[in-house]
């Protein structure tokens, strides 16, 4: 068994129990080995089976369980973990750590464990904001706790609040970050740009791209796997940022090229995978433009270049989206911007176009390699390019 993946997995006596199911599964699919640890109330709201099935092992349900493998030495399951994941957590479990009592299975799991530990809190919006919840909540980070905070919304009170837990993709996400957090990029500064820009008409008009932000937004989520400290500057952009990013969205090339300007200070590499418009109207009309029976004339004016104008002690990543003559505009194109690596895309493929899950890259390296990458997942392309960027760097 890989001890590095083995992740316990807590399940406290919330209504947002049901959503372990999901976690266990997703996380298992990840290739987690999932241990899970559930409380008497929680086995109220979701049956032990169901998680014994998702996760293919065995259910603690007690202290006391002597169906368990760990029911004479329960600190094996503490010492087995390389993270321990407490989903849904409730206000009674997160008092009790901090207490530091050891009344159930879960708290006296984390209390033997050396592992890391993530909590994702799920109550009424009250007992979450209420100053007894959030003293314990201070007092456990202060420890190194990491915790994912809940999400506003529709709580099941019918209120609506914070206190909702966090999507099943941002959980998943802080395990990411927290069992990668010394990984081969631990201690190196990434800055990311992804989506598409805006350039606005008038109030209500732009000028943009079919830009998705899929590959940018792959990319910032392995580089954390990685232990990377990741800056994504992103354009419009309908996706939430990965957890343990750092995020900046902006709308314009010009707002694009001020973020990115600031983040690459001292920074140890630059991906550039948004698509900046290369130009602008001049003058944006202050008012909606109307309907009317002739043509409309808009003067545009050059956007700055933003790639070839940073310039520092950084490796220079650059994409190209082209729909022909791939190979000549990729080459031109990393020598003009002074890059280390150009990604090239042919995008007259619907399989590699503009908002496509998938996507077949050829990497061309300032040394003259040039390397084809078969189609693949905008996740995997993201694999082998930080592959590539963790051997120059």
């Amino acid at each position: 068994m890989d001890k590095k993946k083995t992740v316990v997995l807590g399940i406290t006596g919330s209504i947002s129990a049901y959503k372990a199911a999901d976690i266990a599964s997703k996380l298992v699919a990840a290739g987690y080995t999932v241990k899970a640890v559930m409380t008497e109330n929680a086995c109220r709201f979701i049956s032990p089976l169901t998680i014994r099935t998702l996760s293919r092992q065995q259910v603690v349900t007690g202290m006391w369980d002597m169906n368990s493998e760990y029911s004479v030495e329960h600190v094996s399951l503490a010492e087995e973990a390389a993270v321990i994941l407490v989903a849904p957590a409730t206000a009674n479990i997160i008092a009790e750590l901090a207490c530091g009592l050891a009344g159930d299975m879960i708290s006296s799991t984390i209390l033997a464990s050396k592992a890391p530990v993530i909590i994702a809190p799920a109550m009424n919006d009250n007992m979450y904001s209420n100053p007894a919840t959030q003293q314990n909540i201070a007092k456990l980070k202060e420890r190194g706790f990491v915790f994912v905070e809940p999400e506003s919304g529709r709580l099941a009170s019918g209120k609506t609040g914070q206190g909702r837990l966090a999507s099943v993709d941002t959980i998943l996400g802080s395990v990411t970050q927290v069992l990668g957090k010394n990984g081969p990029l631990a201690g190196k500064k990434l800055v990311i740009s992804a989506g598409g820009t805006r350039e606005p008409v008038d109030p209500v008009r732009y000028l943009g791209n079919r830009s998705s932000g899929k590959m940018g937004y792959a990319l910032a989520e392995e580089a954390v796997r990685r232990g990377a400290s990741v800056r994504l500057v992103s354009g419009a952009v309908d996706k939430p940022a990965p957890f343990g990013v750092d995020i900046k969205y902006t709308e314009t090339a010009m707002e694009m090229f001020i973020s990115l300007r600031e983040a690459v200070k001292g920074a140890d590499a630059l991906i550039m995978t948004a698509a900046v418009a290369d130009y602008r109207p001049e003058k944006p009309a202050a008012d909606k433009i109307k309907k009317g029976d002739g043509e409309l004339d808009l003067h545009l004016v050059a956007n700055p270049d933003i790639l070839a104008s940073l310039q520092g002690d950084f490796v220079k990543v650059g994409f190209a989206a082209e729909s022909r003559d791939l190979m000549i505009n990729a080459v031109k194109k990393m020598a003009d911007k002074n890059l280390d690596i150009i990604a090239a895309n042919d995008i007259s493929q619907p399989d590699s176009t503009f908002g496509s899950d998938t996507t077949r890259l050829t990497l061309f390296f300032k040394n003259g390699r040039i390397e084809e990458m078969p189609l693949m997942s905008k996740q995997e392309a993201a694999v082998r390019l930080l592959d590539e960027l963790s051997a120059l760097l």
